[in-house]
């Protein structure tokens, strides 16, 4: 599984992006519709940051900010460490290890294309798509 490309991995319909102007309150909204843990802040088409659930608690509640008026931007994690889709699985998830958070965004020139997080390598689903790959490529 981690020699696996990215973009095999990675999540393309849980993908959100929101420009940085949006409020942490509809921010909040849309990940919990579309139940996610992660934001990938955009400028246009190119990713200039990320907001995550962990920022809603640490850098937004405890810190006492008003999330219907605070914006992603002032509190997201700018220029993230990014991933490309080609790129192995394992190397995600040792940039998520080495930094201590669980999102990647998968960017490909400039623009996000899909989310891996270390959750994706725990999701018995992934196992079982991982195993059903290998047989298929030792069968040609």
């Amino acid at each position: 599984m981690y020699s696996m490309r990215v973009k095999s991995v990675m999540e393309a319909k849980k993908r959100l992006v929101a420009p940085p102007e949006t409020t942490v309150a509809k921010a909040a909204k849309l990940m919990a519709k579309k139940n996610v843990g992660a934001v990938m802040v955009v400028k246009g088409k190119h990713l200039v940051g990320i907001f995550t659930e962990r920022d809603v608690v640490f850098r937004v509640v405890a810190a006492g900010l008003d999330p219907a008026g605070t914006t992603i931007g002032e509190v997201m994690t700018a220029d993230p460490v990014t991933v490309d889709p080609n790129e192995i699985f394992g190397r995600a998830l040792l940039a998520m290890h080495d930094g201590g958070f669980r999102h990647v965004p998968v960017v490909d020139k400039g623009e996000p294309v899909g989310i891996v997080s270390s959750r994706s390598a725990l999701d018995p689903e992934m196992e079982e798509f991982t195993a059903e790959t290998q047989r298929r490529l030792s069968l040609r």
